[in-house]
C-alpha cells in the first residue's frame, strides 16, 4: 500500500542497527538515509524479524480465545478475549508489522536481488510474502493482496480465495528460486539470513510444510484436486515427503537475552532478538494457565499418566510445603518449589474476583514471609501462579527468573516464580518444526484409514515436540546453572519420556483424531495453528480434548452480540486503518462475504463480524 510504502522506506534507511548478529544493520549509509541504500541482504533481516513478530504477536492474541491460558481481570482486553469479549484494540499490531514493518520491502528486495541474480534471496522474499499475506486472511478473510504493494493509496480488497490461491502460487514460485543457483557475485544468502542461517534445504523444507499446512486447511472445500483448491490428501502426503523428517531440519530462531543496541521502530522501541512473546506476555502479570491445560498436560485422555512437558508449561513458584499446605499440589522433589494449578474456566470462579493476584510478605495466614493473597475471601489463591519471567539482558537481573514484585530480580529468594517455556525472553521462535509435519501426516493418514501409519506418525510428533523442548532446556540450564535448581528448567529425563509414549498417550487401538489434534494443540502453543485447526474442526468437543466455551461466555451479553449463541469465533475485525484510509473498499468486498451484513453501515464493523467464517473455513466455492 503506498501509504505504508512511503513509511517503511524512512523506516529502513535509518535502520543502522547493530545486534549480535546485526540482524537488521540494512543501511549501507546511515549518514544519507534513503531506500536505495538498502540492498537485497540488509532488507531480508528487516523483513524477517518483523514478520516473525506479526506472526507472534497474532498467536498469543487468538490463543487467549482458545482456552489453554486466561488472565485474572475480566475487563481487561485478554481477560475478557478469553470469554470471547472482543475488542478491536489488539488486532492492529500484526496487521502493522505485516504490511509497514516487512511488506512493503518485498517488492524492493525481489527486484534488486534478481538483478543480482541473488534467487536465493527471491525464493526467501516470495515464501515470505505467502507466509504474510496468508496470515491476514488467516485473521481477517478478506484483504488487500494483488493491489496491496502497489501505489495506489486505496487497493482494492481480494477474496480469501485469491489469497489463498495466490500465496499458494507464491510458495511454488519460492521453492522454484530457492532450488537455483545464484549467480557467482550475488551474496549468499547466509549473509542476510537469520531464520535457517543461509540453509538453502531447510527453506525448500520450510516451503513444503507450509504448503501441506495450507492445503489440509481446504478439508471444508470438500475432495479433489489441490490445484482446484480441493481437499487433497495425497497432495498434502506429497508435500510432507519433501518438508521436515526430523528436529535437524527445523528452522527455529534462536532468541537472544542480550537487549541489544538494536531495537524496533514501530513503536514499541524494544530489542530486535529477544522473543516476541517475551514482550505481549512474558514480561507481564497475571496471565494464568487454564483447567484444560492443566488437564491435558497431567492426564492426557485419562491415561493418568503425567506428560513430562507439564513441568515446563505449568509455571511454578518458588515455596515451602507444610502440614498446613493445601492437598493436590504438585511440590518439588526438595519440597521447595510449588506448581501452578489451572483456573476453572467452566465455572464462574472469575466472577468472584480470582485469581486474586498474589503479593508477598508478611500478611500470610500462618504469620511468616511468603506468598499471599490480601483479600478476605480469597486466601487460597496463592494455588495460581502467573508466568511472568525474568530477564538478564533486559531487565538487568539475575536469572530468567522472576522475583516478585522486582523485575531487576534483587528480591527475596523466596519470592522466586518460574515463567514458563514459550514466553521467556530467549525462548526459542519455532517457524517450521517437524512436530508439526508428523502431527498434519497423522491427521491425513487417519482420515484416510491408515491408523498404524497415524499412529507412528502421532507418536513421532509427540517425541519431536519433546526432543526440541529438551534442547532448550539444556542450553538454558548449561547457560545459567542457578536454574538447575528449579522444575520448569531441569531438562526432561529419559525414562520419563519414554513411559509417556508408551503409557501416555494411548495405542493403535484407541486411537482418535481427537487426541491426534489435541496433541497438534499442546506441541503447537501460542500458533495461530491452533486457531486454524479449532475452526477447521468448528471447535469440536471431541476433537480437542477438555475444551468447552467459557462459561463465563453465557453469562455476557456483549460476547453474545459479538459471538451469537451457536456460533464460534472465526475471525477478527479489521484495524482502524483500513476502516479510516480505505473504508469504501473495505465496504465493497462485503458483497463477496456469506453472512455479511450488507445492510449496516459497514458489514465489517457491524457486531457479530466475529463470528463470520473467513473462506478457507467454510463452503463456499
Amino acid at each position: 500500500m503506498k501509504f505504508t510504502k512511503s513509511i517503511i522506506l524512512g523506516i529502513a534507511a535509518s535502520m543502522a542497527m547493530a545486534s549480535c548478529d546485526d540482524w537488521l544493520d540494512v543501511n549501507t549509509n546511515p549518514n544519507t538515509p534513503t531506500d536505495v541504500d538498502a540492498a537485497y541482504f540488509q532488507r531480508l533481516p528487516h523483513i524477517e524479524f518483523y514478520t516473525n513478530s506479526a506472526y507472534m504477536f497474532a498467536g498469543m492474541r487468538t490463543n487467549m480465545g482458545l482456552g489453554d491460558w486466561t488472565m485474572n481481570s475480566r475487563t481487561s482486553t485478554y481477560g475478557a478475549y478469553s470469554q470471547w469479549e472482543m475488542s478491536t484494540g489488539p488486532v492492529t499490531t500484526a496487521y502493522q508489522w505485516w504490511f509497514v514493518g516487512a511488506a512493503c520491502n518485498l517488492n524492493d528486495m525481489i527486484e534488486s536481488a534478481t538483478a543480482a541474480g541473488a534467487w536465493h534471496y527471491v525464493g526467501a522474499a516470495y515464501l515470505i510474502k505467502a507466509y504474510g499475506f496468508m496470515l491476514m486472511t488467516d485473521l481477517y478473510g478478506e484483504m488487500p493482496y494483488t493491489e496491496a504493494l502497489s501505489t495506489t493509496n486505496t487497493p482494492k480488497y481480494d477474496t480469501g480465495k485469491t489469497i489463498f490461491k495466490g500465496c499458494l502460487e507464491d510458495l511454488d514460485l519460492a521453492i522454484e528460486y530457492l532450488s537455483k543457483s545464484q549467480d557467482g557475485q550475488a551474496v549468499p544468502l547466509a549473509t542476510g539470513d537469520y531464520y535457517a542461517m543461509g540453509d538453502v534445504n531447510k527453506w525448500i523444507k520450510m516451503a513444503n510444510l507450509f504448503k501441506a499446512r495450507w492445503l489440509v486447511k481446504l478439508s471444508k472445500k470438500g475432495a479433489g484436486s489441490a490445484s482446484d483448491l480441493k481437499y487433497d490428501a495425497d497432495a498434502i502426503l506429497a508435500c510432507l515427503a519433501k518438508a521436515q523428517t526430523s528436529n535437524a531440519d527445523n528452522v527455529v530462531i534462536d532468541h537472544l537475552d542480550n537487549n541489544s543496541s538494536s531495537h524496533d521502530v514501530l513503536g514499541w522501541d524494544e530489542p530486535v532478538d529477544y522473543c516476541p512473546l517475551y514482550s505481549v506476555i512474558g514480561m507481564n502479570s497475571n496471565y494464568f494457565v487454564t483447567k484444560m491445560l492443566v488437564d491435558n498436560f497431567t492426564n492426557f485422555a485419562g491415561n493418568g499418566v503425567e506428560d513430562p512437558r507439564a513441568n515446563h508449561i505449568i509455571p511454578w513458584a518458588r515455596s515451602m510445603e507444610t502440614v498446613n499446605s493445601p492437598a493436590g499440589l504438585k511440590w518439588s522433589a526438595d519440597g521447595k518449589w510449588r506448581r501452578s494449578e489451572g483456573v476453572d474456566m467452566n465455572t464462574l470462579i472469575r466472577t468472584e474476583g480470582a485469581p486474586y493476584a498474589t503479593s508477598w510478605g508478611d500478611k500470610t495466614p500462618w504469620g511468616g514471609t511468603g506468598f499471599y493473597c490480601d483479600s478476605e475471601t480469597r486466601k487460597g489463591d496463592t494455588i495460581y501462579v502467573h508466568q511472568r519471567s525474568g530477564s538478564k539482558g533486559y531487565y538487568g537481573g539475575r536469572s530468567l527468573l522472576m522475583w516478585h514484585d522486582n523485575k531487576k530480580g534483587i528480591g527475596d529468594d523466596r519470592s522466586a516464580i518460574s515463567g514458563t517455556f514459550h514466553t521467556r525472553v530467549s525462548s526459542p521462535g519455532w517457524l517450521a518444526t517437524y512436530h508439526e509435519a508428523c502431527f498434519i501426516k497423522a491427521e491425513v493418514l487417519f482420515n484416510k484409514g491408515d491408523r498404524n501409519g497415524a499412529f507412528e506418525a502421532y507418536k513421532e510428533g509427540i517425541r519431536a515436540n519433546i526432543d526440541l523442548m529438551n534442547e532448550k532446556l539444556t542450553a538454558w540450564v548449561a547457560e545459567d546453572n542457578s536454574l538447575a535448581d528449579c522444575p520448569s528448567f531441569v531438562p526432561m529425563e529419559q525414562a520419563d519420556i519414554e513411559n509417556y509414549l508408551a503409557n501416555g498417550i494411548g495405542t493403535v487401538a484407541d486411537l482418535t483424531l481427537g487426541k491426534i489434534m489435541t496433541q497438534k494443540h499442546m506441541a503447537m502453543m501460542f500458533s495461530v495453528e491452533q486457531w486454524n485447526d479449532m475452526r477447521r474442526y468448528d471447535y469440536d468437543e471431541e476433537i480437542f480434548l477438555n475444551w468447552h466455551i467459557p462459561a463465563e461466555y453465557y453469562k455476557n451479553t456483549t460476547a453474545q452480540t459479538q459471538i451469537p449463541l451457536g456460533k464460534h469465533l472465526r475471525r477478527w475485525a479489521q484495524c482502524s486503518h483500513e476502516n479510516n484510509y480505505n473504508s469504501d473498499n473495505l465496504k465493497a468486498i462485503g458483497a463477496e462475504v456469506p453472512g455479511a451484513d450488507m445492510s449496516a453501515p459497514n458489514w465489517n464493523a457491524a457486531a457479530n463480524v466475529w463470528s463470520i467464517n473467513v473462506w478457507w473455513d467454510s463452503d463456499q466455492e
